[in-house]
C-alpha cells in the first residue's frame, strides 16, 4: 500500500508530488502510527511557540504581571497580524514598559496572505490587517513573552533572541523536557524572526503535544489559552483557528515553518508531528487534516474543513484551475484503542 502523500492536480493531471513525514505518538512518546521516516530531525520553527510561552507560566512571570488569557495566546501564537491582534500586542508592551524597538523580529509579510486558504469557489474572508512593522509581525507575541521573562528574572534583555542567552536557554529546557530529549541533543539554528530555532525529530515533537493535551498545571494554562482564543493562534483563513473552532476543547494545533504542522487530541491524549519534505504549507495542513481523519481522531475533518482538506488552486483570475488532494495510507504500528 502506497504511504500517504500529497500531490497537487492541475485539472486532472498530477502536476506536483510532496512527500510527508507524519509521527503519532502517545504521552509515553510511544509510536501509534507514521509515514515515511517519524524520526527525521527538523526544526520545529513556530510549532516550537506553546513550550517556548511556558516558562511565562512556570517561573511566575504570568502570575506577577497579570498575564492574560489572550496575552498568552499570542505569546503562543503566529498570528495573521489582523488589526486586533496586534492592538493586544502593543497594549501589551505598554503596559510592561517595552517598546517596539526593543523586538528583534523584523515586520513580515501577513499570513493571512502567505499560509491563508480560499474556499471552493476562490473567495476568502476580508481581514483587517495592521500596517508592517515589527509589533505587526506574527511573532511579536513570542517576542513581547520572551521580554517579559527577562524582565521578570532579571536578565538583560538585550540579546536575548541568541543562543545561549538566559530566555533561550530556558526555552530548551522547556522544549526538552515536554519532547522527552536530552537538552543537549537539540540543535540550534536562527529561526525567521531571529529567535533560535530548536531542531528535534518529529517523534519527539509529537510526544510534547501528545503531554500538552493531558497536561496540568502551568501547560493546562497555557493550552487552554490557546484553545479559547483559536482567532488570536492564527486567524481568519487559517487551518490552526479553523481546526480548533471545528472542534472546540478537542483540538490543539499549531503550524511552523518549512513544513512542520503539529496538533494534539486532547480528548485522546495524542500527538502528531507531520513534516512536509519540501516545505510545502499547504501540503503539511492537507497532511494534517487526513492524518486526523484516517487516525479516527476527528469526526468528519474534511466535511468540516473543506478548503483546508483539498485546498483549491487559482489562476490570476482567481479562477479554480487545480487542488491538493491526500493520496495513500499512514501506517499503524500500535493499537488505535487509546
Amino acid at each position: 500500500m502506497t504511504g500517504l502523500h500529497v500531490v497537487s492536480l492541475r485539472g486532472k493531471v498530477t502536476e506536483t508530488r510532496h512527500e510527508v513525514a507524519v509521527a503519532v505518538v502517545d504521552g509515553a512518546g510511544k509510536l501509534l502510527a507514521s509515514n515515511g521516516d517519524p524520526d527525521l530531525v527538523t526544526p520545529m520553527r513556530s510549532a516550537a511557540k506553546p513550550f517556548q510561552a511556558l516558562p511565562l507560566v512556570e517561573d511566575g512571570a504570568a502570575e506577577r504581571f497579570e498575564i492574560g488569557e489572550r496575552e498568552l495566546a499570542l505569546a503562543c501564537a503566529s498570528h495573521n497580524s489582523e488589526r486586533y491582534q496586534v492592538q493586544i500586542v502593543q497594549e501589551w508592551m505598554t503596559r510592561m514598559g517595552l517598546t517596539e524597538d526593543q523586538l528583534v523580529c523584523g515586520s513580515h509579510r501577513p499570513l493571512a496572505k502567505e499560509l491563508g486558504f480560499r474556499r471552493e469557489d476562490g473567495t476568502w474572508d476580508e481581514v483587517d490587517l495592521a500596517p508592517l512593522s515589527r509589533v505587526a509581525s506574527n511573532c511579536s507575541g513570542k517576542h513581547t513573552g520572551m521580554l517579559v521573562l527577562a524582565k521578570h528574572c532579571g536578565w538583560d534583555s538585550e540579546n536575548y533572541a541568541i543562543e545561549g542567552h538566559p530566555v533561550q536557554e530556558r526555552c530548551r529546557s522547556a522544549i526538552a523536557t515536554l519532547c522527552g530529549v536530552p537538552s543537549s541533543t537539540l540543535g540550534a539554528a536562527g529561526d525567521g524572526c531571529g529567535v533560535v530555532s530548536w531542531a528535534l525529530p518529529l517523534r519527539a515533537m509529537a510526544t510534547g503535544y501528545a503531554r500538552c493535551a493531558r497536561s496540568s498545571g502551568a501547560m493546562r494554562q497555557v493550552v487552554a489559552a490557546i484553545t479559547k482564543h483559536a482567532d488570536l493562534v492564527a486567524g481568519k483563513r487559517r487551518l490552526c483557528t479553523a481546526l480548533m473552532r471545528a472542534y472546540p476543547g478537542e483540538m490543539l494545533a499549531k503550524v511552523g515553518a518549512g513544513g512542520v504542522y503539529c496538533a494534539a487530541s486532547i480528548e485522546a491524549g495524542l500527538g502528531i508531528a507531520i513534516k512536509a519534505i519540501d516545505g510545502d504549507h499547504r501540503a503539511a495542513a492537507v497532511a494534517l487534516v487526513e492524518v486526523l481523519h484516517q487516525f479516527g481522531l476527528a469526526a468528519a475533518p474534511a466535511s468540516r474543513l473543506p478548503e483546508f482538506a483539498r485546498p483549491v488552486i487559482l489562476n490570476t483570475n482567481g479562477e479554480v484551475v487545480g487542488r491538493y488532494e491526500p493520496r495513500g495510507s499512514i501506517t499503524f504500528t500500535s493499537s488505535k484503542s487509546h
